[in-house]
């Protein structure tokens, strides 16, 4: 849509927004076609996640940006009309699309009244809205048009218009929960003024809601009702008579054959169904609104019940139990940092979580349920307060052990012995088989922007390897002979790039697995192979990988005396090992978990440098987890990345 260029347009459209992604290019679009052109768009966002203010940015004349912390309808929308040139004030839902390209032609007709203070449309259900939303938005507001009445009337700013001059002497009350624009109209009627219904401005307003959020909008609603002394508790027997009407006139309804959208969708069975959910839930939260003893004055009780913080992940419920559910965000916290997962790439560990194998999980140690995945990159959405150093948009990744900071041994630089600590999509933190994962903003590292985010979600493992090689040379020294011969047990995932980082930094470097295919994929890069592990004698340096028991007492056993071995792979189990061979034979064993900053940016660095190719051979949709997870069990795949950007 073409930015206006009038100082003065005739009217400015505020659209309200968060998480509007869904819908927000389709309002925009039916703006383009309307018959009257003289107008500005002006977004309010209020702290969107998704990719909402990246579709309003190029197309609104506009776009204000507020904290949630500070939201309500009335604030919302005083600041959009604040920033506003129009000579009126169109107020329209992020999630409504305009029926008629004459919607707003119509919706300003009666302005033409000078007495006229404020008009409103109609509103018209579709096929995914509630079958009781539909039937009541066929009685709020019907097919004739009216001027409302003092003693009883309707008006809705999702659908609406208003003199910027009235408002000016008389702006939306911010402290209202919700019915700014009954508040509004009631206070201009007072004064003489009229409100007039046009069902031909009529719009489609689309309602995706969870029953909760259901509950909560009528409980504000209900809130706002008392606030503002138009209903109390002396109102509840006759709104529950109301609603028993409403409830078998619905019933009734659903029997017929009849112009209800939601026909499209539901079965007679599903209808009836979805009717005593919705009127339960309306009822439920005008009761709990309408009797409540204290205003809804804690942050957390505003959000719980003004935002849509509702997201998808897989869930893990326990060994073998596993969904897509839906889950709620927490809110930001100051520090941290919201990102929206773009790549997650499985690893061995996932299924350990979801075998309930995990060390951790066997112990009690974590519970059940978490969301897994640590390997993954992502973009920044949303930013708490305290952070200076991100902006919306930068990619990232995320360091998957995390520490409290402050406890003895994280000032000495011992994080792992941090009693506090938290492992992204492991131990006490949700992962990334999610839309969305927040974390610490000291935990998360800004990527190239040239860098590809399917590669960028391999930066984890790197990072894991890149700190156990530090800790392994540290036990060899720079002069030491024998330093360049390394072998390398175990051709999966994580051997492979472990391959071919040790080549990186000037190591001769065989892999041994018994896996033919995948020695193949390394002496394609140019890394010899074996097979015979025997041959373990001849090298002085030894990385073990596969964490199999019985293959680390086999690296034991055959290297050579004075031999570093570094231990990679994690055996997920109790196991009897022969340790004399490493007092007897002058081995050193270094053991290495996690990754710290450092080997973040170190991995970020070398990753382009290195020939991932193979691990992009199995890219899915994140819907298709569990077939992904059982296809890597049964060694059907080398790697996998969920790709959650595709469409």
């Amino acid at each position: 849509m073409a930015k206006s260029k009038k100082a003065s347009p005739r009217c400015s459209i505020i659209i309200r927004t968060f998480n509007e992604e869904k819908h927000l290019a389709r309002l925009f679009d039916a703006i383009d076609t309307q018959t009257e052109k003289d107008i500005e768009t002006i977004v309010v966002d209020s702290g969107s996640y998704d990719r909402t203010r990246s579709i309003a940015e190029p197309r609104a004349d506009k776009l204000q940006s507020i904290n949630s912390y500070d939201f309500t309808f009335g604030y919302s929308l005083n600041v959009g009309i604040k920033a506003a040139k129009g000579e009126f004030a169109v107020m329209v839902s992020a999630h409504t699309i305009p029926k008629d390209d004459d919607w707003l032609e119509k919706l300003l007709a009666p302005f033409e009244d000078k007495n006229v203070a404020m008009t409103y449309g109609r509103h018209l259900g579709v096929a995914s809205s509630k079958f009781s939303e539909v039937e009541d938005f066929d009685r709020i507001f019907g097919p004739e048009p009216r001027i409302e009445h003092p003693s009883r009337f309707a008006a809705n700013n999702a659908n609406s218009a208003v003199r910027r001059a009235l408002w000016e002497e008389y702006p939306f009350d911010e402290s209202l929960t919700g019915l700014e624009d009954i508040d509004w109209a009631k206070h201009w009627m007072g004064l003489g003024r009229t409100v007039v219904y046009r069902p031909e401005a009529a719009l489609y307003h689309v309602h995706e809601e969870t029953w909760q959020q259901v509950t909560n909008r009528y409980f504000r609603e209900a809130v706002a009702w008392a606030r503002m002394g138009l209903k109390s508790r002396k109102d509840i027997p006759r709104f529950i008579f109301e609603e028993a009407r409403n409830t078998f006139v619905d019933i009734v309804r659903a029997y017929q054959a009849n112009d209800n959208p939601v026909c499209e969708r539901l079965t007679l069975g599903q209808r009836l169904r979805e009717i005593i959910y919705y009127r339960s839930c309306r009822l439920a939260g005008t009761l709990k609104g309408l009797t409540m003893v204290h205003p809804l004055e804690q942050q957390s009780e505003r959000e719980s019940v003004m935002f849509n913080r509702v997201t998808q992940a897989v869930v893990v419920r326990g060994p073998r139990r596993a969904a897509i559910e839906k889950i709620t965000l927490p809110q930001l916290r100051p520090g941290e940092i919201l990102i929206r997962v773009a790549n997650v790439a499985m690893c061995a560990t996932d299924l350990e979580v979801w075998n309930g194998t995990l060390g951790y999980y066997k112990s009690g140690m974590a519970k059940y349920p978490i969301v897994p995945g640590h390997e993954f990159s992502g973009r920044v959405s949303a930013i708490g307060h305290n952070v200076s150093n991100f902006k919306e948009g930068d990619p990232v990744v995320v360091e998957c052990i995390q520490s409290c900071g402050v406890c003895n041994d994280c000032r000495a630089g011992n994080y792992i012995g941090c009693n506090e600590r938290s492992e992204v999509g492991v131990l006490n933190r949700n992962g990334a088989y999610a839309e969305y994962v927040i974390s610490p903003a000291r935990f998360v590292h800004k990527l190239p922007a040239s860098m590809d985010l399917k590669r960028a979600a391999l930066v984890e493992p790197a990072a894991v390897i890149i700190k156990g090689l530090r800790r392994l040379n540290s036990t060899i020294g720079s002069n030491a002979p024998g330093k360049k011969r390394a072998a390398v047990v175990g051709a999966g995932p994580l051997g492979q790039m472990c391959a071919r980082l040790m080549m990186l930094e000037g190591y001769e470097v065989t892999a041994f697995d018994r896996n033919p295919e995948r020695l193949a994929l390394l002496k394609n890069a140019g890394i010899a192979c074996g097979t015979d592990h025997q041959q373990l004698a001849d090298f002085p340096v030894v990385v073990e990988v596969t964490g199999d028991p019985k293959g680390l007492d086999r690296v034991l056993h055959l290297t050579p005396a004075n031999c570093r071995i570094l231990l990679l792979g994690l055996p997920y189990g109790l196991a009897q090992f022969s340790f004399e061979t490493i007092a007897a034979f002058d081995k050193t064993v270094v053991g290495s978990i996690g990754s710290t900053g450092e080997d973040f940016e170190r991995a970020i660095a070398v990753l382009d440098k290195l020939d991932l190719e193979p691990y992009f051979e199995n890219i899915v949709p994140l819907k298709n987890f569990e077939a992904a997870w059982i296809k890597y069990e049964n060694a059907g795949a080398f790697k996998i990345i969920f790709d959650l950007e595709q469409a």
